[in-house]
């Protein structure tokens, strides 16, 4: 019987199986994909701090945070420029997305992973070797290049590799790694900020190249995965390596399975255009509704300026490379947390509880920054203790999203989609993510100038709707095997009336007819 959240624990299958030694490693060497993606976001704030780089690059805004004492504390840095450095990655994103798409289907997963590593360490060489703001524009567009690569293969590749009891904690694997890249790049700032000369931002930007590395040599290690080489016609190949990572030698029913999703993608011609069929109509909403609420939870506000945001509520310039890093602290034990809870709770529990806690905190940060703030942004002496209490509540909120929309907007997307859709769909899933966040990249600092302590209350209220959003419409997707996702949709208060039987049935009568 559908219920009003779509939670149902239906009967499902259990294919034999465990988590092996093998399985293990090669997803946690997978998620270190995530790195590359977590020490941009972490860099780019931090650089964006450091006086020398403001002055050489940004000379204008320079002036304006360290001499001119008349400018409004929220507008202290909007800059234009400033926010093109900065998002200008996440529109080569979204471009690479699409064309990684192909290459994820047609050339399996990791050559998608290894072009990743190879495109952001040919970015973060030339930034660590700017002259010029062109130059840092370009390096930031080969870095968005890789992160659209990477992002498109990587949550495929572990929800793919691993078993279906263990895919939730496996996969968040990926945010894990993009929480210890912004803790690593946040440390490192601070570390670099003291280096003598003013040149400690091209080592903060050229050390991407070490997480790029990780991924490129990482990427060449890993096997491929049997639902790839199925996609690709090798079947045998793929049987053996279903045998190999899933510990037993009773795989059949799992691996018909497979080749009936397999199968069922070959019929589809256009899967860009079958996404559009309305019984992909509740995989296609969730891969445009969960990123955008991702990135409308307003995270990237605080993980892109931290350390500006840190400045701009009156912490010095070294004291707010420190809340950075204390941020990021808190991201990766809250990810941690998410790791053991995301298979034992569920999904939807740790959504709601996630968006409950971001909410209160953004009400609270937006009311003591206007408290002290107000609408001019002239705040005089600020009190210690004020801004340390400002500090916990975003670190609050911080782990709130680490344990919920942060690994979950990643994972969910990953797992509903059949394969016939899966790499147009997730695709989409990176493109929305990454769309979303050139625009809040573009126009925070804007939106800090103009509507001040509003912006929290602003993202306050799309973190009220987004979880209005998962209590009604996303069911429970724990504990099921990625290629029966369909029956979740099926048993839907909602999506079942876009689910019809026979679209469940054929895949059955495929694998008979493959392999009777």
């Amino acid at each position: 019987m559908p219920t009003v959240g779509g939670f149902h624990k239906g009967p499902g299958k259990a294919y034999p199986g465990k988590l092996t030694p093998l399985v293990f490693l090669t997803c946690v060497v997978a998620a270190m994909g995530g790195l590359i993606f977590g020490y941009d976001i972490g860099i780019s704030g931090g650089v964006t701090s450091m006086g020398p780089f403001l002055k050489k690059f940004f000379p204008s805004l320079y002036e304006k945070e360290a001499l001119d004492k008349s400018t409004s504390q929220y507008c202290k840095f909007d800059s234009e420029t400033l926010t093109l450095f900065t998002s200008s990655l996440y529109l080569a994103a979204l471009a690479a997305s699409l064309v990684a798409s192909t290459v994820t289907r047609k050339f399996g997963r990791k050559l998608s992973m290894l072009f990743g590593g190879l495109l952001f360490c040919a970015g973060s060489i030339i930034n660590g070797a700017a002259e010029a703001v062109r130059m840092l524009i370009l390096g930031r567009m080969l870095l968005g290049f890789g992160i659209g690569f990477a992002n498109q293969s990587v949550p495929l590749y572990l929800s793919e590799m691993a078993p279906h009891k263990c895919r939730g904690a496996l996969n968040i694997g990926f945010q894990l790694s993009v929480t210890i890249g912004i803790l690593v790049a946040n440390m490192l700032n601070y570390s670099f900020a003291q280096i003598k000369g003013g040149w400690g931002w091209r080592l903060s930007l050229g050390g991407a190249v070490v997480p790029a590395l990780i991924v490129t040599v990482g990427s060449l290690a890993l096997l491929e995965t049997p639902n790839s080489l199925i996609e690709r016609g090798q079947h045998d190949a793929a049987k053996t390596r279903l045998k190999r990572i899933r510990g037993v030698d009773n795989v059949a029913e799992e691996f018909n399975d497979l080749v009936a999703a397999s199968e069922a993608s070959k019929l589809v011609e256009h899967p860009w255009r079958n996404l559009m069929q309305r019984k992909y109509r509740p995989q296609l909403t969730m891969a445009i509704l969960i990123p955008f609420f991702q990135q409308f939870s307003g995270i990237n506000v605080i993980m892109f300026y931290a350390p500006v945001f840190f400045q701009t509520i009156g912490i010095k310039s070294d004291a707010s490379l420190i809340s950075a890093v204390i941020t990021g602290g808190v991201n990766v034990f809250a990810t941690s947390v998410s790791i053991y809870g995301v298979d034992k709770w569920g999904r939807r529990f740790l959504f709601l509880v996630g968006g409950a806690q971001m909410l209160i905190c953004q009400i609270v940060v937006a009311t003591c920054i206007g408290v002290k703030f107000g609408v001019d942004g002239y705040p005089g002496e600020l009190p210690k203790w004020y801004a340390v209490v400002v500090v916990l509540f975003i670190c609050v909120y911080v782990a709130g999203f680490a344990w919920s929309w942060g690994p979950l907007g990643w994972l969910v997307p990953s797992e509903i989609f059949p394969l016939e859709i899966r790499s147009a769909a997730q695709s989409i899933n990176v493109s929305v993510n990454m769309l979303f966040t050139f625009i809040i990249a573009q126009i925070f600092l804007s939106m800090l100038c103009h509507i001040k302590f509003g912006l929290f209350i602003f993202f306050a209220f799309f973190v009220l709707v987004m979880s209005f959003y998962i209590y009604f419409f996303l069911p429970e997707t724990k504990g099921i095997p990625i290629e029966e996702m369909y029956e979740v949709w099926k048993r839907h208060w909602f999506w079942s009336s876009y689910v019809t039987t026979d679209d469940s049935h054929n895949r059955v009568q495929i694998t008979k007819e493959a392999y009777p």
